[in-house]
């Protein structure tokens, strides 16, 4: 299959294992990118991961993906609340992605459950923990398996 996939996630994601455990778990980012590339490894996807706490980095690597990537997984974090640019540029490069999230944003406080994102997302997937990530990865060879039969 050979589908290009981009892992992309927002601001504090980098303390994963050590910010707020009861809520965000006990891995840390690299223990959950490492599980996701082994399992696209064996769906035979190429997979690539970025993480940033600034929202033009993000975005620059968004605009980066167009015609790059085949998907864009993303967790926007704090940002999926308040980014109108992290949407635009989702909606200007047209590559489908799926919004993950760890904890579920809508049990949460009132202000983490709105997402600028979730629209246009092919999906969203929160509250599973980093099996959110994982949930997605397999969605994606019944989504490239669906568009390509079109």
């Amino acid at each position: 299959m050979d589908k290009k996939i981009q892992v992309i996630q927002g601001p504090n994601l980098n303390l994963l294992g050590a910010r707020e455990p009861e809520i965000y778990g006990n891995q840390t980012l690299k223990d959950i990118n490492n599980h996701c590339k082994n399992l696209a490894e064996k769906l035979n996807f190429q997979i690539d991961f970025f993480q940033s706490n600034a929202e033009n980095e993000i975005i620059d690597c968004i605009q980066n993906c167009n015609n790059q990537v085949d998907f864009i997984i993303i967790n926007p974090a704090a940002f999926t609340h308040t980014s109108i640019a992290i949407r635009d540029a989702l909606v200007a490069t047209s590559i489908p992605f799926i919004e993950v999230h760890l904890s579920n944003i809508f049990n949460r406080e009132e202000f983490r459950r709105r997402s600028y994102l979730s629209d246009r997302a092919v999906a969203v997937v929160t509250g599973m923990g980093s099996y959110g990530y994982i949930c997605a990865i397999n969605y994606l060879k019944i989504f490239f398996e669906k568009t390509n039969s079109k």
